[in-house]
């Protein structure tokens, strides 16, 4: 359709017959999310307070169907990338964030932590260094302040705010990490996400959102233990990436409905539900 033939379209959503304006809906959904930058103008030129609100409310619908759609063949690849999959969850809250923009902010981050990287030296000590560059040149921190704000779970205010909760802290950490080939991986503890240092020779764990402490499998044992739960492998081997994206929307369900934003969380539990096999992974 040419710009005529959608000013023309959106024009027929201030209709009076609410079956025409179904129709019209409808048919501009069908066009897909390539309509988007023509809605976007028509918004900006249209001064009818009804037909913006409606304008926006299809935007959103279209963006947010791309986002399945991305997230569903982010899924289907296989392989998936944890940067990518932060950034499509990003992408909810601003679909026009940039991945390129999160490479190169990590880039840097990675570039600051590589001037004083060695790989010959002790786990510990690379772990010391990172934490170094991490929490004290780069002053990221945990947001106890506002722990369940939905901006935690956006990789890109993270990056900007240098505060998240444990899991979006420990994703800029071990993206860093791996850049510098430290064998770091993501570990689904109960009510903590934390990261492990696992190698065949030997193993142990970071609190991220305690500036990188380390830590034992004895105090994983201890911490079970306090929370009267049965051990299970889950709480001290690596977990998959697309676990990390899932316990992240899981995160912004409550984060949602702490605000009780309903709509947003029943949007969230979709996106869930697109890169979900089991019943159990919709349990947040």
């Amino acid at each position: 359709m040419n710009n005529n033939e959608i000013k023309a379209l959106v024009s027929l959503l201030d209709d009076e017959d609410k079956e025409i304006q179904i129709h019209v809906e409808q048919k501009i959904i069908s066009l897909g999310d390539a309509i988007i930058p023509f809605l976007e103008e028509e918004w900006e030129n249209n001064l009818n307070l009804g037909v913006q609100k409606r304008i926006e409310d299809l935007i959103h619908l279209l963006q947010f169907e791309s986002l399945k759609a991305k997230l569903r063949q982010w899924k289907e690849e296989g392989q998936q990338d944890l940067l990518e999959g932060m950034w499509l969850v990003a992408t909810y809250q601003y679909p026009d964030l940039s991945l390129d923009k999160l490479k190169r902010e990590l880039e840097q981050i990675y570039y600051d932590a590589w001037l004083e990287f060695r790989s010959n030296i002790h786990p510990f000590d690379q772990v010391k260094i990172l934490n170094s560059i991490m929490f004290s040149k780069l002053k990221f921190a945990a947001n106890t302040k506002n722990f369940h704000s939905p901006s935690n779970c956006m990789l890109n205010i993270v990056l900007d705010s240098k505060r998240g909760n444990p899991i979006s802290l420990c994703v800029v950490y071990m993206l860093v990490a791996n850049k510098l080939k430290m064998p770091v991986y993501g570990v689904n503890l109960p009510n903590l996400f934390v990261l492990t240092y696992k190698t065949n020779e030997s193993q142990f764990y970071i609190n991220v959102f305690s500036k990188g402490i380390i830590f034992s499998k004895a105090d994983i044992d201890k911490y079970i233990a306090q929370l009267n739960l049965p051990s299970s492998d889950i709480f001290y081997q690596p977990c998959s990436t697309i676990d990390i994206i899932k316990r992240v929307l899981r995160n912004l369900i409550i984060s949602f409905e702490k605000t009780s934003d309903t709509d947003k969380v029943q949007e969230i539990k979709q996106l869930l539900h697109v890169i979900s096999d089991e019943p159990g992974d919709l349990a947040y």
